[in-house]
């Protein structure tokens, strides 16, 4: 099944999420330790690229993501799950979407502060639009990172809310979101 019914999210969303899930984790950690790295350090000009290019696919993948889940049905809240829950929820996937949306572009900024381009995999270039000045350019680079960190911090708590549903509450929420609970 690959959409989404009124009971279950198909395979396609299911594996956006996993996959966004995996490669934030990834681009996140490689973010913290870049920036661990002094000038003579190999990975230092070789990291950059690796964070800049995985983050371009990233926020393709989110703009897939948005599209498929305005085009498709999605699944009803549970009836265990309380109003104020719901509410969280949905709140919740609103803003990893802006987060996830306003990384990407203040990385851009970042990235083309200079008013240089930035190679996708060396598969082509994403021009710069605008150059900024060093301090404009460090201000949204500390944007960047203050919004990656919450970020992390929202995901741990969602994954936590996710643990909680599958071994406290003893509901689909969790497994939801690993297979298909439609019975087929």
């Amino acid at each position: 099944m690959l959409k989404n019914t009124k009971t279950s999210f198909g395979l396609i969303s299911r594996s956006l999420h996993w996959i966004m899930a995996l490669l934030l984790t990834g681009l996140f950690a490689m973010g913290l330790y870049m920036t661990s790295l002094d000038y003579y350090d190999p990975l230092y000009h070789s990291l950059p690229w690796w964070h800049k290019s995985l983050g371009l696919f990233i926020f393709f993948l989110l703009l897939l993501r948005i599209i498929w889940k305005l085009s498709n049905p999605q699944p009803e809240s549970l009836t265990t799950h309380q109003q104020w829950e719901r509410r969280l929820a949905h709140f919740i996937q609103k803003l990893f979407y802006l987060l996830l949306f306003f990384i990407a572009l203040s990385g851009y900024f970042i990235s083309t502060a200079k008013d240089k381009g930035i190679a996708f995999f060396n598969l082509f270039e994403l021009p710069s639009i605008i150059a900024l000045q060093e301090e404009t350019a460090e201000l949204i680079g500390d944007t960047h990172e203050l919004m990656a960190i919450s970020l992390a911090v929202f995901v741990v708590l969602h994954a936590l809310a996710a643990l909680k549903h599958h071994f406290i509450d003893k509901d689909k929420t969790l497994t939801r979101m690993i297979k298909s609970n439609d019975p087929s």
